[in-house]
């Protein structure tokens, strides 16, 4: 018999009951250490103070009016974004999917717009996870997603992972856009290079093609800078956020310049909740803190910090661990076992990790999370390690 939630989801058997910085207490009592925050959503860990009174300050005076009417909240959240990015405009969604659903949109809008209706194709790299609408499948392309969801949107092509050349030669005159990730989540804390982002845009500038990045995961000072494209040194003409700007409540947007914009006036596009008092007077809050350089330095001294103790663990344990990869408080352990086995070996150890495609653990904290939190997440991994090494080999996949 089918369960009153609609069984789409491979849950743990675990149920949380209260959260505190980097901490989850669960229905039982037990404490869990979250490396996970919410697959990079608790960018300031849970039950954030500040966010706390922007939301409660915000809920005893106006919680949603539609975009109907002006929303001082919402004016302020899109000036602050634009003020801190290359961006000129914001349209703000509920989440990353719906951001990629507008994305596309723009891009193949401008080309409308611009007398060449023809150009609708867009680049995507394989591996890639965009979100799980139609559109988004579509653009990812892998068969996990796609498969018994057909027909699927046409206009997109995949291009392997690690083939620069070919990603380039893929652009051309047909092309509208190209939609990577800075650095793929999903696909296994996968970064594409600095060279291989200015590479991108260089040829992007020549073929007229737009260039957007899916910043979801990546963004809103993960890596360490506010976005992370700007290690980089350039800009795309499109972004997608969302995760870790509303900071545990459901927040997006999709960033612009003018010019990619220009084609979507009213009636093109809307949302009902986008943007809401709510939503917004949050993500103001998560802006004015995470944009700030001295807040942006603390997560690039705490990833330091904890690449050494991953680091670390790789050479006590190399037969379950092989490398480290990401960038700031983005990052994977390559592993030798299937990584959900390492997921379920952490949860003996009450910690809390994310699976990954390529054999990889997510490691996703709290930007906020201490440096003692730090320490104990790195000795629960090496007692988990210890528990895999010594487990029946059976369970190492």
């Amino acid at each position: 018999m089918i369960t009153s939630v609609l069984p789409t989801y491979n849950r743990a058997p675990l149920a949380f009951v209260k959260g505190e910085g980097s901490w989850l207490t669960a229905s039982d009592g037990t404490r869990y250490l979250d490396l996970g925050a919410g697959i990079a959503v608790n960018a300031l860990g849970h039950a954030n103070p500040d966010l706390l009174a922007a939301l409660t300050e915000q809920a005893g005076k106006l919680w949603h009016v539609s975009n109907l009417y002006q929303i001082p909240e919402q004016q302020r959240l899109a000036d602050a974004l634009v003020n801190a990015t290359f961006a000129d405009t914001v349209f703000f969604t509920n989440s990353g999917t719906e951001a990629a659903e507008l994305a596309i949109k723009m891009a193949r809008k401008y080309w409308y717009e611009s007398g060449a209706p023809e150009r609708i194709e867009i680049v995507t790299l394989e591996g890639a996870f965009h979100g799980r609408s139609t559109g988004a499948i579509a653009a990812a392309g892998s068969e996990k997603m796609t498969k018994g969801f057909g027909p699927l949107m046409p206009g997109f092509t995949q291009v392997k992972w690690g083939d620069g050349a070919a990603l380039l030669a893929a652009i051309g005159p047909q092309t509208a856009a190209v939609l990577v990730e800075p650095i793929q989540g999903e696909g296994g804390i996968r970064a594409l290079s600095d060279a291989d982002l200015r590479a991108l845009r260089a040829r992007c500038d020549e073929t007229g093609a737009l260039l957007i990045f899916d910043e979801v995961q990546c963004g809103m000072g993960r890596t360490g800078r506010l976005f992370a494209h700007e290690w980089a040194g350039v800009a795309p003409d499109i972004m997608m956020i969302a995760k870790g700007i509303g900071g545990g409540f459901p927040l997006g947007a999709v960033l612009a310049t003018e010019a990619a914009a220009a084609g979507m006036v009213a009636g093109t596009h809307g949302s009902t909740y986008g943007g809401n008092p709510l939503a917004c007077a949050v993500g103001a809050r998560v802006m004015e803190i995470v944009a700030a350089p001295a807040f942006l330095a603390e997560v690039n001294r705490k990833a330091a910090l904890f690449r050494q103790g991953l680091e670390g663990l790789v050479a006590n344990h190399p037969g379950i661990f092989e490398s480290v990869r990401g960038q700031g408080l983005m990052l994977g352990l390559k592993c030798f076992p299937a990584p959900s086995d390492v997921v379920i070996a952490a949860y003996g150890e009450q910690l809390l990790t994310v699976p990954a495609a390529d054999n990889v653990l997510r490691l996703l904290p709290a930007l906020t999370i201490t440096d003692a939190d730090l320490a104990e997440a790195i000795a629960r991994l090496d007692s988990a390690a210890t528990a895999l090494e010594t487990a029946p080999p059976t369970t190492q996949g």
